[in-house]
């Protein structure tokens, strides 16, 4: 395809990750691709030793049990019983709106766009609001803290004094945290159960293990009683149960990786201004910048084999581009040179 297809195309890119999307898109870009699409951790937990009954046999009680008692450990959560696993946090963004009568729902924006999508999808009134102070008459309140993709983060109180209010005519306050193991002091898991928090936590992006498809939603027991019937038996595989059990109890790695990653972060953003653009925000797993032309920018990276994610309803408006963490020197090296070569007007010249 020409570059000239290219700012249609982008509109469908929902999701960062696809690079057989990418090479659909730019046949002549440079192999390998490298994938900065995505807000997952480029050096993954290492694989432990997975039991050979975790593949043949259907998951037991009490590899369940020993994954939910690492997770609430990792998550400072009050215990086990207060949370549920599922295979990614993506599925219960589906879910949750499907339990739940259609009201008005208030989604903290912009944000990551699947939730407007699901609750829209389930028949809910949904709009659009700049700050969790915005928000009412709304039944469900949608906020991400840290917000993807421009990194901004509520202290808890703010949070709970807002599901509190909304406990009391009955409402939610959706949390999604999937990037919160980055900053565990602003989760609001240690106040699981308490009326009106629903909380979502993913495993992937953190550990770097995606494409294992691990979730947890923390939230009163009635809620958590409904997901799981809706889910039903057997939702998380026996290996997902096995790795996830090892890896959220591994608090050094955990401790290591964040350190690892604000470094890596900070690298990336010299390379950004270097290459003239100006950063916004983000977290430790992906950084936001003013690209200028944004649509122009995704083209010539894209061309250079580097996949970056775009963000439709701001291209035009903000210049918004997100990139994530280049996984080795000679990836950050060649995001260098692909910025360097760049012949448009970045938002800093």
């Amino acid at each position: 395809m020409n570059d000239g297809d290219a700012p249609q195309d982008r509109e469908g890119i929902r999701h960062g990750g696809d690079l057989t999307q990418a090479a659909g898109l730019f046949p002549d870009a440079p192999a390998p691709w490298i994938d900065l699409s995505t807000g997952i951790n480029p050096w993954p937990y290492p694989l432990p030793p997975i039991p050979d009954a975790a593949w043949t046999a259907l998951p037991t009680r009490g590899a369940l049990d020993a994954l939910l008692t690492a997770a609430a450990g990792a998550y400072g959560a009050p215990g086990p019983d207060g949370l549920m696993a599922a295979p990614g946090s993506e599925l219960l963004i589906q879910t949750l709106p499907r339990l739940r009568a259609v009201g008005d729902v208030a989604i903290v924006s912009p944000t990551y766009g699947d939730h407007a999508r699901a609750w829209a999808a389930a028949g809910h009134r949904v709009r659009h609001v700049a700050s969790p102070e915005q928000v009412e008459g709304a039944a469900v309140v949608v906020v991400c803290n840290p917000n993807n993709p421009d990194g901004r983060a509520w202290e808890p109180m703010v949070l709970l004094d807002l599901a509190a209010d909304l406990a009391a005519r009955g409402g939610w306050l959706v949390v999604d945290e999937a990037y919160a193991d980055l900053d565990p002091a602003r989760s609001v898991c240690p106040h699981a159960g308490t009326p009106g928090v629903v909380i979502l936590r993913s495993f992937g992006k953190f550990f770097g293990l995606g494409g294992l498809r691990l979730g947890f939603l923390l939230a009163p027991a009635p809620l958590l009683d409904a997901v799981r019937a809706d889910l039903g038996s057997w939702a998380v595989s026996g290996p997902a149960l096995a790795v996830g059990a090892v890896a959220l109890a591994d608090q050094g790695w955990q401790a290591a990786t964040r350190r690892r990653l604000a470094a890596a972060a900070d690298a990336l953003d010299g390379v950004l201004r270097a290459g003239g653009l100006r950063v916004l925000g983000g977290t430790a797993l992906y950084r936001l910048a003013d690209a200028g032309d944004a649509a122009a920018l995704w083209r010539h990276l894209a061309g250079a084999g580097l996949w970056t994610r775009p963000f439709p309803e701001h291209l035009g408006r903000q210049g918004w581009l997100r990139l994530g963490l280049p996984a080795d020197a000679p990836a950050l090296d060649r995001l260098a040179a692909a910025l360097q070569s760049y012949g448009g007007s970045p938002a800093s010249q």
